[in-house]
Parts: structure tokens; C-alpha cells; sequence
């Protein structure tokens, strides 16, 4: 990967509030030349500070009990998975060879389309259609095992669905609108204010609106990207949960099937 492609995800975020901070100065520095510092350094200045700040934090507080359980989420995904693989390893071994085979194969097919969902390269309803399609083995199941084993394997599919439309939920949902749109028009006037307020000395006041500016530019910047923490598709996400778990299952599986096709062969004589 290009180093400076890594470098930018790492601080977009340090980046874009300082875009905002640069902007902010500049217009102050201009405000200053051509003397349209209109306001006056006022006490109630510090309180609408003090609103938006307690603003971004309740904003922040709602975004974050999401993200923690996103957190879980991709774990959770690998689990079922694996427990589904252990069946499948079960009916491999001891039932039906070849109908284990192909149901190893449809789980490694499904978690690399769930790969692929993450970073938007698949539908959400193509996915969920995928997951129902694989009951079909249940059916050729129920002639070389026991009900509770199939039970099993539903409890597993049911709770794959489930957590899939919960990330789909938190993906495609976002936090109150309406609470972003009062701290992105708050954030703007206080912002605009402190350009039109007139402070002694004025590099002091460079300093204080600068360091104001990047503040409540990076706390809303921050919000935004924690809102939607499966934000793999989006360039300039940098607060993205792991995928990991599900990556190391995909590996574990694809040697699993390596090892069944060498075992296989060896067992019909080829070389």
C-alpha cells in the first residue's frame, strides 16, 4: 500500500481540523486588516464555548455506545462461523465426506462475500440470500444425522442474520441528524464570531480562536467518523472497527480445504 495513503488514514482527522483551523486564522487575520472586528471580547462568549462543548460530548457519549458494540460484532460473526465449520468438520469426517466438502465449501464462498459486504462490494439483500441458501443443506442433513444436530446449525444461521442486519442498522443509520446539524451550525457561528470579535494583543488572540477552532473542529470531525465504525469503504474513515476475526476464519478455512482436497486425493490415489 502507498505509504502516503497510510500516512493520511492514520491523520485525516488531525488534517481536516487543522484545514479548519488554517481557514479560520486566515479570515481572522483578514477581518483584522480590513478592520471588521465589529464585536467586543464578551463574558457570554466563554458560555456559548462551554454549550457547544457539553454539546459535542452528549453527541460523542451516543456515537460511542455504538461503536463498543460494534466492537464485538466481527467477533461474534467469526464465532458462529466457526461453529458452523466444527459441524461441518463433524459431518466431513463421520457422515457424508462429499456433502461436508461441499458445505465447507459454501461457508468459505459465504464469509468472503461477508468480506466483500464490509467494504460495500456486496448488497446487504444478496448477502441475507446467500445465508437463506444455505439451509437447503439441512435438508440432506436430516437423512445422516440426529434433529438436535440441524438445531444446531439453525441456532448458528439465525444468529449470523441477526447480527448482520444489526451492523447493516448501524452502518446505514445515523446518530440524530438533527443533533449534528445544531453542533455543525453552532460550531460554524462560534467559529464566525470569534473572526469578528476584536482582542488585545492580536497574535494572542490568533492563538486562543486557533486553538478553539481545532478543538471543536476535531471533536465534530471525530463524531462523524465514530457514527459509522464498518466505514471501510469510505476513504476518509480512520475510526474503523477490525475485521480480523473474520479474516482469520477465512484463512483457517481456505487451509481446512486444503487439507480435505490433499486428504481426498490421497484417498482416490492421486498423486
Amino acid at each position: 500500500m502507498n505509504p502516503t495513503h497510510i500516512f493520511y488514514k492514520r491523520h485525516s482527522l488531525f488534517l481536516n481540523a487543522g484545514i479548519v483551523v488554517a481557514g479560520t486564522i486566515l479570515l481572522k487575520m483578514i477581518f483584522h486588516l480590513f478592520g471588521w472586528e465589529v464585536l467586543s471580547a464578551n463574558p457570554l462568549l466563554s458560555g456559548i464555548v462551554g454549550a457547544t462543548v457539553f454539546l459535542m460530548g452528549f453527541l460523542l457519549s451516543g456515537v460511542m455506545s455504538d461503536y463498543k458494540e460494534s466492537e464485538k460484532l466481527p467477533g461474534d460473526l467469526a464465532s458462529s462461523i466457526e461453529s458452523l465449520v466444527d459441524e461441518a468438520v463433524i459431518i466431513h469426517r463421520s457422515k457424508d465426506e462429499k456433502m461436508g466438502k461441499t458445505y465447507l465449501e459454501s461457508l468459505l464462498a459465504f464469509s468472503l462475500s461477508l468480506e466483500a459486504w464490509f467494504h460495500k462490494k456486496r448488497k446487504t439483500r444478496e448477502l441475507m440470500e446467500e445465508l437463506r441458501n444455505m439451509s437447503r443443506f439441512f435438508t440432506d442433513f436430516e437423512a445422516i444425522t440426529q434433529a438436535n444436530f440441524i438445531a444446531r446449525l439453525k441456532q448458528e444461521q439465525s444468529m449470523l442474520r441477526k447480527i448482520l442486519i444489526r451492523i447493516h442498522t448501524i452502518r446505514e443509520t445515523s446518530f440524530i441528524p438533527s443533533g449534528y446539524l445544531i453542533a455543525m451550525t453552532t460550531t460554524g457561528l462560534l467559529l464566525f464570531g470569534l473572526i469578528l470579535v476584536k482582542m488585545d494583543p492580536f497574535y494572542e488572540s490568533l492563538f486562543f480562536v486557533g486553538v478553539i477552532a481545532f478543538l471543536l473542529s476535531f471533536l465534530l470531525l471525530l463524531i462523524r467518523d465514530l457514527d459509522n465504525p464498518f466505514g471501510y469503504y469510505e476513504s476518509g474513515s480512520m475510526e474503523e472497527i477490525s475485521l480480523t476475526p473474520l479474516k482469520d476464519v477465512i484463512t483457517r478455512l481456505q487451509s481446512l480445504l486444503e487439507s480435505v482436497e490433499l486428504a481426498t486425493g490421497q484417498a482416490d490415489g492421486r498423486p
